[in-house]
């Protein structure tokens, strides 16, 4: 198994990468935030726009879900090839094919006339836009370790949050002046636009002599060892079932608060945006209060416990064991929810990465190929009973947080073994 690497709270300095006032510079950090955010972006966006998009293609609600899992699915099967292949040749040059990939896509997006070609440009788009996920992630690593990864990470989420709370407030509003197709002619225009920033701005981080010489199969023995890793596998199912819990609200909010208790897509955008704003608080407290102070892995412990009782709490509540609950008490749960997820996910991808310095891309692609393969599978299922019930999304939110706590306590041991392990 690969080295995981000193725990040092400084950035990593060899020579060839970016130097260290540039790494540090605001702009940077708003580019590696914008690739990032490119996700939330392309899924929350759209989302206000699923009722009408039901009725304009004449599809019902479980075919027009599954737009959002060919995107998911897309974008973890995309990271599969994309990891590899960035620490071959480089991040750069991948991760701009991707890029030009993206908006192609998304335009073609714009105007398919139907469910199942949206379905199938919706996969191309997830597959393409893996690039901007899975490097983003592998640039952090190539330049940073230990408590400095945790709380880039959380300033990364910081960038990346503003995008849940924007983007279907700026969904809403494009659908007061025109139909749902016009949320994906605006898509393309910011994937243009981050395109060209990539080429201008961002440089090369990983230098020739660090990149991997083999091919196909190199790569799948890289990867076999990094899941033969018992800690390296717990943070990133941990990670990948809680990114499941937060998709299946994602998925089912939509047909939740609009077609259950009557919101209008405005109102939506609004609550979704006040979640997501919890999100962002609670991972700018991990990266800026408890990194360096408390162990990521004592953050992570109650984070999962706070998912974990809010989903049993929204359970009750949709199953009407206390009467019958209006859209206040649910939409609280899910703030609780959400907001958890910033001490979450920030600190099972960091723990994670520091199991592999040299094949960071192949590890940050095993990462959101797990966690985004986790969100598809549960994006249908909270749909099954129809969209006249949020006890499915409940159940699970209640299974993802269950197995993620599980697979942090069960694999990664973090209060059974010595810091120095990489737990």
């Amino acid at each position: 198994m690969t080295d995981p690497g000193p725990r040092t709270a400084e950035p990593v300095t060899d020579a060839g990468r970016i130097p260290a006032a540039r790494r540090a510079s605001l702009l940077f950090t708003l580019v590696l935030g914008g690739l990032s955010a490119l996700p939330p972006l392309s899924m929350d966006m759209y989302l206000p726009a699923l009722p009408e998009v039901t009725d304009s293609l004449r599809s019902p609600a479980a075919t027009v879900q599954l737009t959002l899992t060919a995107c998911l699915m897309g974008m973890a099967l995309g990271q599969l090839v994309v990891g590899p292949m960035s620490d071959k040749w480089g991040r750069r040059r991948p991760l701009l094919a991707g890029m030009m990939i993206y908006v192609l896509a998304t335009a073609v997006c714009a105007f398919a006339p139907t469910a199942e070609l949206l379905i199938a440009f919706r996969l191309i788009q997830g597959l393409a836009g893996a690039a901007g996920i899975v490097i983003a992630r592998a640039v952090v690593r190539d330049l940073y370790d230990g408590v400095a990864m945790a709380r880039f990470f959380s300033t990364l989420m910081l960038i990346s949050g503003v995008a849940p709370v924007i983007a279907p407030v700026i969904g809403g509003q494009v659908l007061r002046l025109t139909d749902w197709r016009g949320v994906f002619v605006v898509l393309t225009v910011v994937g243009v636009l981050l395109t060209l920033v990539v080429w201008r701005l961002l440089d090369e981080t990983l230098p020739p002599g660090r990149r991997q010489t083999g091919g196909l199969g190199e790569a799948l023995r890289t990867m076999r060892g990094l899941l033969a890793d018992r800690v390296f596998t717990g943070y990133m199912l941990t990670g990948g079932f809680a990114f499941a819990a937060l998709f299946a609200y994602i998925s089912a909010s939509p047909f939740v608060v609009q077609d259950i208790y009557g919101a209008s897509p405005q109102t939506f955008s609004l609550l979704f945006g006040v979640n997501s704003v919890g999100l962002v608080l609670i991972g700018q407290i991990n990266g800026k209060v408890l990194v360096g102070r408390v162990s990521l892995d004592k953050a992570l412990a109650a984070g999962l416990a706070v998912v974990t009782l809010a989903s049993v709490a929204l359970l009750l509540m949709t199953a009407g064991v206390f009467g019958k609950s209006g859209l206040l008490p649910i939409a609280t749960g899910l703030f609780v929810l959400m907001s958890a997820m910033g001490l979450t996910l920030p600190n099972t991808n960091a723990q994670a990465l520091m199991r592999s310095r040299d094949a960071a891309g192949s590890a940050s692609a095993l990462l959101g190929t797990s966690t985004f393969l986790l969100g598809a599978i549960a994006s249908p299922l909270v749909g099954i009973a129809g969209s006249q019930t949020a006890v499915p999304m409940a159940v699970v939110q209640v299974a993802c947080a269950c197995a993620a706590l599980g697979c942090f306590l069960g694999l990664c041991r973090p209060f059974a073994v010595s810091p120095a392990a990489g737990c």
